[in-house]
């Protein structure tokens, strides 16, 4: 995450921005949202093959409220998502997480996923998280895991099953809900906060940075963890999902930009190459001709293909 990268992946946002202008957006959304914009790879026939989403359903947003304790050294917010289902059976749970480097961005980012969501029959929890540099890792994993004990304290208010909450994010999303998907029940990515209601059922994970040691020692990653790759190496280990991988880690659906130069794409495929020596069910869906912006503003397959893949997790 050098300093040149960041600029060459800005100036191929900036190109794209330059196309959409000249050729209006409906022309280049059309162009990168063809069948030959994505190499689908599966351990057996994709869950968007084997069935569809369902008709979206009506839902009801929330206002925003605070997820943390009093005492939490800065107060966060959710947006909450409810689909509006008669009856009173119980239904999946999705922790939605933003992208921005650990430093920046807001939960409306990901707003247009968590309706998504909502439509398919999931609470939606939308959150906030404190950024780097001012708190550093595992500050945010912290966050995280405190969102997970209030939506297991507010389960049969929104009628949640709470052995089926899935983890969905982009970027430095991404990393934090793989990152408390591998934390486990134990050990020291589990303590203080976390345990058996940090389990998550699946992930869907754009955009991710699998493993922190693959970066130079650029800004973000450095300001996110507190130090360089050799002054803080353990942390920088302990903070990677590919290396707190075990078989007890849950389903994972990736996608990720092959053109992507900010996380470059050997983190989707290295991590989908572990997954499956760990016999853990993945799916990987890479994008052709996509940076790390443009991954995220054209989507909308791996989108439908991943809350399929959720869908074939949790059942809802």
């Amino acid at each position: 995450m050098s300093r040149t990268k960041l600029i060459r992946e800005w100036q191929q946002h900036g190109a794209l921005t330059t196309l959409r202008r000249v050729t209006g957006l409906g022309a280049i959304a059309l162009l990168l949202s063809g069948c030959s914009a994505a190499q689908h790879v599966s351990q057996g026939e994709p869950a968007i093959e084997r069935s569809g989403l369902r008709e979206p359903l009506p839902f009801t947003r929330l206002t925003p409220r605070t997820y943390t304790p009093d005492e939490w050294p800065q107060a966060l917010t959710a947006d909450v998502y409810l689909p509006d289902e008669p009856g009173d059976a119980l239904r999946p749970a999705a922790l939605v997480v933003h992208g921005g480097g650990w430093r920046n961005r807001t939960p409306e980012d990901m707003q247009g996923i968590a309706e998504q969501l909502a439509g398919q029959g999931y609470v939606a929890v939308n959150i906030e998280y404190r950024f780097a540099p001012e708190y550093r890792f595992p500050s945010q994993l912290h966050d995280l895991q405190q969102a997970m004990a209030w939506i297991h304290a507010n389960a049969d208010e929104w009628q949640v099953d709470t052995n089926r909450i899935v983890g969905v994010g982009f970027s430095s999303g991404a990393h934090l809900v793989s990152l408390l998907a591998v934390a486990g029940v134990e050990g020291p990515l589990a303590e203080p906060y976390g345990g058996e209601q940090s389990r998550l059922a699946a992930v869907l994970a754009g955009g991710l940075p699998s493993d922190l040691l693959k970066f130079d020692d650029g800004r973000l990653v450095v300001d996110f963890i507190g130090g360089t790759r050799a002054e803080e190496n353990e942390a920088y280990r302990l903070a990677s999902p590919a290396r707190q991988l075990t078989p007890d880690s849950p389903p994972f659906f990736l996608f990720h930009g092959q053109w992507d130069q900010l996380v470059p794409v050997d983190h989707a495929t290295d991590f989908y190459q572990a997954l499956k020596e760990n016999n853990i069910e993945s799916e990987l869906y890479l994008q052709r001709w996509r940076g790390h912006f443009a991954s995220f503003l054209f989507r909308g397959g791996a989108i439908d293909a991943g809350i399929a893949f959720l869908n074939r997790q949790v059942n809802p």
